[in-house]
């Protein structure tokens, strides 16, 4: 079987435990998670998990089912990644000390499209959203000037499509007032 790249938007109520429930749903099927993030939706009291992960396309569709079995989940949704909009963020820690004379650092930054969030007396903070070959690229250009710290987000995702379930959980919010 083929595997691919598929990404989970699972919308839940916002309980305690839900996301252990969901991650041991990958572990019996021996799917490694390749990224997880959870945030606000775009109604009150509901939550968004994003989940991407390889898997064969029928895995893939298992999974959905018995993430949709959970009581606390309201709706999830699979995608390959032509079929959302995505992005991830990136945050790298660079010593000031290890900068050369001249502006090196500066055009890679502005080449790359990142931004300094922060210049402390010892170190940079540089700030780059994109995708992860984008994000990995600029880890790779800014390792030789010494990276002190790395950290990347997971993916954040929208459907391209229109997805109905934003009225159906307004609806859903509305009556369970």
């Amino acid at each position: 079987m083929e595997k691919k790249r598929f990404t989970l938007s699972i919308f839940t109520e916002n309980t305690v435990g839900l996301l252990t429930r969901i991650t041991l749903i990958f572990t019996r099927r021996k799917i490694n998670i390749e990224s997880l993030t959870t945030s606000a939706s775009e109604i009150d009291n509901v939550h968004r998990f994003t989940v991407v992960f390889n898997s064969s396309h029928e895995n893939a569709i298992k999974v959905l089912k018995q993430i949709e079995k959970q009581v606390d989940v309201i709706k999830c949704f699979c995608y390959e990644d032509q079929d959302i909009i995505f992005q991830e963020i990136a945050l790298y820690k660079v010593s000031i000390h290890n900068l050369h004379e001249g502006n090196e650092v500066e055009n890679i930054v502005r080449k790359s499209h990142a931004r300094i969030l922060a210049a402390q007396p010892d170190f940079l903070v540089i700030e780059k959203t994109g995708h992860e070959y984008e994000t990995h690229e600029l880890y790779e250009q800014l390792k030789p000037f010494g990276l002190m710290q790395f950290a990347r987000s997971g993916r954040i995702a929208l459907a391209k499509e229109r997805q109905e379930v934003s009225a159906m959980l307004r609806d859903l919010a509305e009556n369970s007032i």
